[in-house]
């Protein structure tokens, strides 16, 4: 199973970052408390441990906006977290050579199955809660997943945390799992959190 962690904004998250080696982190570009700029990411890049995986989130950005975004911080792939449609998605591929993520915020087993449809390289499901688009710590609802039977690999997001990990993990097994609120304290990234996670996924991660 990969993992990916996400929200990072400080030289002191990627200090954390490097002792774990996990295989994706993500910074997040869009206008919430966890937006770092793109300027800011590259400079933290150059402190990041090599072979992790940068995904920069964007939620409903123009096109031209995310492809310099990505240009000026050097992520890797794009993670879309908002209302993208494959009509996006297809005009984004000619602009941009990196990998296409999307995530999508799951009310109902039919979200999933048109999910499933989108020309992106990975999906990522997380919980949905009315007018926000990521990042609020509210469990997925895991009951949609197993009714719908994904068939393509995904990650999972949505309050996931050190004390819930094993019950999810006991319910749905995701290609990989996409952890932010569940390893911070005071809205900051917590070391101690972290640790408490990476207890808790010996034996499972990679």
């Amino acid at each position: 199973m990969k993992l990916k962690l996400c929200g990072l904004r400080r030289h002191e998250d990627i200090e954390m970052i490097n002792e774990v080696m996990p295989d994706c982190v993500g910074f997040i570009f869009a206008p919430t408390r966890r937006y770092v700029s793109p300027t800011s990411v590259r400079e933290l890049c150059r402190g990041l441990a090599a072979g992790i995986k940068k995904v920069g989130v964007f939620v409903n950005s123009p096109i031209g906006m995310l492809v310099a975004t990505s240009k000026i911080s050097g992520v890797d792939a794009v993670q879309l977290h908002g209302d993208e449609t494959a009509e996006y998605i297809r005009a984004l591929r000619k602009r941009f050579d990196g990998e296409i993520w999307k995530a999508v915020r799951v009310r109902k087993p039919e979200d999933i199955k048109k999910a499933e449809q989108l020309p992106v390289d990975m999906l990522l499901y997380d919980s949905f809660v009315p007018g926000e688009y990521g990042g609020t710590g509210k469990e997925i609802n895991l009951g949609a997943i197993i009714a719908a039977g994904p068939k393509k690999p995904f990650y999972l997001a949505g309050g996931i945390n050190a004390g819930n990990l094993d019950e999810i993990l006991s319910i749905v097994q995701p290609y990989g799992i996409d952890i932010s609120s569940g390893f911070e304290v005071d809205g900051y990234k917590s070391k101690d959190k972290l640790g408490e996670i990476m207890n808790k996924l010996k034996g499972r991660y990679r």
